[in-house]
């Protein structure tokens, strides 16, 4: 039975991939910011922990997952965006607010699951065309994706024997899609008027795709940076 790591899956991709692997028989440890998660299964166990409160993180995934040895595939999928805004009008504690969690959790999720000796298979860090587009408007979220990349680049050289990929999964009907298309002044921000106008995968579509993408990525280099898109 294969066993599967995913951040954020109470909703969005996150959501959408632990349901996809369940269905295909594997056990799920699901992480969330809920204190009671969206998915009930009997393969299926979760922890609910708010990622910005790094300090809590390592301690409370060390008991959740003492007993594990081997997990296949770890998706570190939780992010936030931030407000899409000017960098000029952006506020260094606004983008350290995004970091936390879209870099430095993540940092401390591999380092904790290295802390316990769990042999992992592969990590994919859900990353995002932001981290190489430089759009205007995405100051915070654009940086955390690119230190994202670097930072599973950088491990990729330290654990030879996981394979470690970051991977844009398309644009995504995710509550993160909806802000910038909802919310984000198209004129200003022309990258939000693409978003809308171009093609919006349901999540329940893109997570077959990205889990072929996963497989699939394991054929490039460990540390590369990939387009579900170009694959």
């Amino acid at each position: 039975m294969k066993k599967i790591f995913i951040t954020g899956t109470n909703s969005g991709i996150g959501r959408a991939l632990a349901e996809h692997y369940l269905q295909n028989g594997a056990y799920v440890y699901g992480i969330g910011k809920k204190s009671l998660s969206a998915i009930e299964h009997e393969r299926f166990s979760y922890l609910s922990i708010d990622l910005k409160a790094l300090e809590t993180v390592a301690p409370k995934l060390q008991r959740f997952l003492k007993d594990e040895e081997h997990i296949d595939t770890v998706v570190l999928n939780a992010g936030v965006l931030g407000d899409i805004k000017d960098m000029a009008d952006t506020y260094i504690y606004e983008i350290e607010e995004i970091m936390r969690v879209n870099v430095w959790a993540n940092k401390i999720v591999i380092d904790s699951l290295n802390g316990l000796s769990i042999k992992m298979d592969q990590i994919v860090g859900i990353s995002s065309g932001a981290a190489v587009n430089a759009s205007r408007g995405w100051g915070g979220y654009s940086l955390s994706k690119s230190a994202l990349n670097m930072l599973l680049r950088l491990y990729s050289r330290e654990m030879p024997d996981t394979h470690i990929s970051a991977l844009a999964p398309g644009v995504v009907d995710t509550a993160m899609v909806r802000q910038i298309t909802e919310e984000v002044d198209a004129k200003k921000y022309p990258s939000a008027k693409r978003l809308k106008e171009g093609p919006i995968q349901k999540p329940e579509d893109a997570a077959k795709r990205i889990v072929d993408a996963f497989e699939k990525a394991k054929e490039y280099d460990s540390g590369t940076f990939l387009d579900v898109r170009n694959m």
